[in-house]
């Protein structure tokens, strides 16, 4: 059996049905092998960054593990940037990447490429030898799984056509080795529901890391008689309890503030505790916190908490519930009616009549929230718009929003929609990003969409400006001009590479190609035009 063939086998047995990728000599004949043979399904993405950050996209929102594919040389130096992003947002993919011969030293792309990830902070697993393919894989696909962080398998290019003498072992699904939390110290359980049991202003907080325990945590709020609320990555987890607060921290809307500056307690389920959730710990001050993580790095990770407890937010939840039951602990009331109330009466008052001309960007992103099909994978690319975008845009669940803005680079949504889509298919995908950001990296993408029929649409929040930049000249009355663009239309963009593109000037023009949204049968492109001196620029 040739190697090609071997690594090809491999990963169709350990699970892996797709491979985002740009071909090379390193890798054109195991991809082949992986199509013809096994039945694979190989994304060809227009740019090797993409490949990665299509593979985050994946392991985002579905239950696998998201794997990349490129050759050597410049092809993996092109992956710097998206494996940053995907290794500081925690998200586990494998990227197989060939390597030039180590004997043709003379070779144009010969470069040091563990050198080049080691900064990255992705992991770096060679291939030792032709023989020990399926172990190889493994290795470095249980490696991304266990650490949450991408892994770069590096295969030497002599190594495709190798004739193993022998077949390698087969693999069990790679989806079987993601840690999981079992047993929950006594001891911290019982610290923590005391700390609870006193506590008269209590919140739930839960991060991407409490994916799957919503009915868990409602259970303990409701005992609690406490109000829920999620980190920015959490995004979605309650949607509908009467009282939700929506995103803890920075991102946090007048009556969260209100309620999260009266509070005495949190406890936070799988969430980052960051400076923006923090506030750079002031929210944090002055009140008891309990924390709840699967990751030890997390739990001793500042700011300091009072108990830590080791465990998976379900099962934490479950015991909490049962601890707080025995002692007979009663609903505080801090989720009260009238809190529920204002937060209705909040949601009613953000609808607004839109101008008759131009563009208001909070208007345009709250209709098209609106608007979009409810169950959804949203998108949102870095750039000025971005505060408001994550304020005013909703997701359905937490594994339902990828987050591109671990490195604060633009460019990465459209790659990481790719990805995102197919991983959940049964879901279209709201793509939101700058004009910047769309000419960096998007147009490629979105043809690679087009090319996929992938159900993708995109919104460039277009004001013809590097607008973070432009802010900064117009605030100390500078001239912006070199901050601003001409660019070509969008919109004829996306027709040429095979979508349907809309310019959209007004609110009249937004609702026209709403309606064209609903009614799509490839990806779609709306440049929505904006006034750069109208674009709010909160946290700026």
């Amino acid at each position: 059996m040739l190697y090609h063939h071997a690594l090809a086998r491999a990963l169709w047995e350990s699970g892996t049905n797709t491979v985002f990728g740009v071909l090379g000599d390193a890798n054109l004949f195991a991809i082949d092998s992986f199509r013809r043979e096994f039945g694979g399904r190989f994304v060809s993405m227009s740019h090797e960054g993409g490949a990665v950050l299509a593979a985050a996209g994946y392991s985002a929102t579905s239950p696998g593990l998201g794997v990349a594919t490129v050759t050597h040389g410049p092809a993996l130096t092109n992956t710097v940037t998206a494996l940053v992003d995907a290794a500081r947002s925690r998200t586990p993919l494998l990227l197989i990447a060939g390597d030039t011969d180590p004997a043709d030293q003379e070779n144009l792309q010969n470069i040091d490429q563990h050198a080049v990830v080691a900064p990255t902070g992705a992991g770096w697993e060679p291939a030792r030898r032709p023989e020990t393919v399926a172990e190889d894989l493994e290795r470095a696909a249980r490696r991304a799984l266990a650490e949450r962080r991408p892994v770069v398998l590096d295969i030497p290019v002599g190594f495709q056509w190798a004739d193993l003498a022998t077949p390698p072992r087969s693999l069990g699904a790679l989806t079987d080795y993601r840690p999981a939390a079992t047993g929950v110290p006594i001891e911290s359980i019982d610290a923590a529901a005391g700390l609870l049991a006193a506590a008269r202003r209590p919140i739930v907080l839960a991060g991407r890391g409490a994916l799957g325990a919503r009915a868990e945590l409602e259970h303990l709020a409701a005992v609690l008689g406490a109000p829920v609320a999620t980190t920015l990555r959490g995004k979605g987890l309650f949607r509908g309890n009467p009282h939700d607060i929506g995103i803890f921290g920075t991102l946090s809307h007048d009556v969260a503030l209100e309620v999260i500056q009266r509070a005495d307690t949190v406890i936070a389920f799988g969430a980052g505790l960051t400076a923006w959730t923090t506030d750079k710990g002031a929210l944090l001050e002055n009140r008891r916190v309990v924390r709840v993580d699967t990751d030890p790095a997390n739990l001793a990770f500042r700011p300091a908490v009072d108990v830590s407890v080791w465990g998976d937010a379900a099962t934490v939840a479950r015991a909490l519930t049962a601890a707080l039951g025995e002692t007979g602990t009663a609903p505080t009331g801090f989720a009260s009616a009238e809190l529920g109330q204002a937060l209705r009466d909040r949601a009613a008052r953000q609808r607004q009549t839109p101008p008759v001309t131009g563009i208001d960007l909070v208007c345009a992103l709250r209709t098209i929230d609106d608007e979009f099909d409810r169950e959804r994978t949203l998108v949102i690319d870095d750039g000025r718009f971005i505060i408001t975008g994550f304020r005013e845009l909703s997701a359905p669940d937490p594994a339902a929003y990828v987050h591109t803005c671990s490195f604060a680079s633009i460019g990465l949504a459209v790659a990481s929609a790719v990805g995102a889509q197919i991983g959940r298919p049964q879901r279209p995908v709201l793509v939101v990003c700058g004009d910047g950001g769309f000419m960096s990296a998007g147009i490629n993408e979105l043809s690679t969409a087009v090319r996929h029929g992938v159900d993708m649409v995109v919104v460039v929040v277009n004001d013809n400006a590097y607008g973070a930049e432009y802010m900064q000249f117009r605030t100390r009355s500078m001239d912006p001009a070199i901050s601003t663009f001409d660019w070509p239309s969008f919109a004829a963009i996306a027709e040429a590479v095979g979508a349907i593109g809309i310019e959209v000037v007004d609110h009249r023009g937004l609702d026209h190609a709403l309606r064209m949204v609903a009614e799509r049968d490839r990806p779609v492109l709306i440049d929505l035009r904006v006034d750069p001196d109208n674009v709010p620029t909160p946290g700026y």
